[in-house]
């Protein structure tokens, strides 16, 4: 089975490389975006297990997000993404999954 996780960021470039860490892992099926929108429109129609949230995205923004990803799915895990390279990424995801 499957986990997807989706991560939000600012950086396209970033996002990029996000994309391409999270579906290396063939038990990770990765989805990444740039817009809180797309991250909202995602959560309504896909299952997602974890969230990981990017670089660029301020505290306010941060608590927006937040209150909308989990009225749309109660207990849906979010965390902070750190960056660091895909050790770093795995450890992350473990330890919140």
């Amino acid at each position: 089975m499957q986990t997807t996780i989706l991560y939000i960021g600012r950086d396209t470039e970033i996002t990029a490389v996000m994309n391409r860490l999270l579906n290396a892992r063939p038990e990770w099926k990765g989805i990444c975006v740039c817009s809180d929108d797309e991250a909202i429109s995602i959560c309504k129609e896909q299952q997602v297990d974890l969230v990981l949230l990017g670089n660029g995205i301020d505290a306010e923004c941060e608590k927006a997000l937040r209150s909308k990803l989990t009225g749309i799915k109660p207990g849906l895990k979010i965390i902070q993404h750190y960056g660091g390279g895909s050790g770093l990424l795995y450890g992350e995801v473990m330890s919140a999954l």
